[in-house]
């Protein structure tokens, strides 16, 4: 039976996803695999790369039925003799900055990219270079003229580049911290969150008429996964962020302010290390929530004019400021039970006269019968 070999693996940065490139005698494939812990919740997704054998005539149906990876049909095949194996040694991934799709350069080419939104839905997505027609295998790569995903491909080999040369950082940071102390005053302290990781992220604390803020820097650098795949034209919008929470001083000390803010530092890395994303009315589960309440909503809208900060854009796209309020339990559940389930609880909220400072409150839903649906 043919034996495929494993000649390259990457992982990406946080370890959820890993690129692996395989071969055997007769063809070489480029894979995107599940981590462990995803491999329940995403498919693994493959790009035929090239045969090391001649292109057949037709459709290699008997190594499909055998769970071989096929060869790819001569109409479909810029070249239609056999092509020399891969070296391992020439082999480069470059992820993508949302950390979910990837694309594979050979000796300096650019040889396949899968796309990260593919991850999100059924159909295997990818784009090589030896590939002239679209095929259920794989589609054509073409040039950056012809292919946005080729041309995405050498924009995230620059962006990579930059960040290793680290002059991008300061300037980035100095323009938040400059547009956060317009609005709140000095920043008092700033917590380092990156944990000596890419990319660099920090929270910066501030104190401003009776409230203690504290707003995250850095996370705006990458762009989230999932938001491609849900929002397509409009990604642009939604994709970037960063976290704020405000608490009233008359109700929190400074030390307790700071344990409750800490919940950012976790929330800061949470789109990336869950493959998932963050936006108006997600909830999140937290241990440092205030007592009475086990998790924060997150929302601009709650923050009305007062909280609207307009963040300096990245990379030309728009960052969103999402404040993080406390939820109780049931509250969490009732936003969590329906697909507009978070903007439901927003309007309560809002209703009840809640905003993005912290203070002590009513609980705005009632709480659920036994077996019963939030409502």
């Amino acid at each position: 039976m043919t034996q495929s070999y494993r000649i390259a693996e990457f992982p990406n940065q946080q370890q959820t996803l890993i690129a692996t490139v395989e071969q055997d005698e007769r063809t070489a494939y480029f894979y995107i695999w599940p981590a462990e812990p995803f491999r329940t919740q995403f498919a693994v997704r493959g790009c035929w790369l090239r045969n090391l054998l001649p292109a057949p005539s037709r459709e290699d149906v008997e190594a499909m039925e055998q769970g071989i990876a096929p060869l790819l049909s001569a109409e479909h095949c810029r070249t239609l003799e056999a092509e020399p194996a891969l070296d391992p040694a020439g082999l480069q991934v470059i992820w993508e900055p949302a950390d979910d799709g990837a694309a594979l350069w050979y000796q300096g080419q650019l040889l396949a990219v899968i796309p990260g939104w593919s991850l999100y839905q059924n159909r295997q997505v990818s784009f090589s270079a030896g590939c002239i027609r679209e095929n259920r295998l794989t589609a054509p790569l073409g040039s950056a003229s012809t292919n946005d995903y080729y041309a995405r491909a050498e924009s995230h080999r620059h962006f990579w580049r930059d960040w290793h040369d680290g002059h991008l950082w300061e300037p980035l940071q100095r323009e938040l911290l400059k547009r956060y102390e317009s609005h709140y005053g000095d920043s008092l302290k700033y917590y380092t969150i990156d944990q000596g990781s890419w990319p660099p992220m920090a929270i910066s604390q501030h104190f401003h008429q009776g409230c203690w803020y504290f707003l995250t820097v850095g996370m705006c650098i990458r762009p989230m996964p999932w938001v491609d795949f849900l929002y397509e034209d409009l990604a642009p919008q939604y994709r970037r962020t960063e976290l704020a929470m405000a608490i009233d001083a008359e109700v929190m000390t400074e030390e307790n302010a700071v344990q409750m803010a800490s919940a950012l530092a976790g929330f800061a890395h949470y789109p990336w290390a869950r493959l998932s994303w963050l936006g108006e009315g997600h909830t999140l589960e937290s241990a440092v929530a205030p007592v009475g309440f086990d998790g924060f909503i997150l929302s601009g809208a709650l923050a009305g004019e007062a909280g609207q900060l307009a963040l300096p854009k990245r990379d030309g796209e728009k960052v969103n400021l999402l404040w993080t309020t406390p939820v109780t339990a049931a509250e969490r559940e009732f936003a969590e039970a329906a697909d507009n389930g978070g903007l439901r609880l927003i309007e309560k909220l809002r209703e009840y006269g809640a905003h993005h400072i912290f203070l002590p409150r009513q609980q705005v839903v009632e709480p659920p019968a036994p077996g019963a649906p939030a409502s």
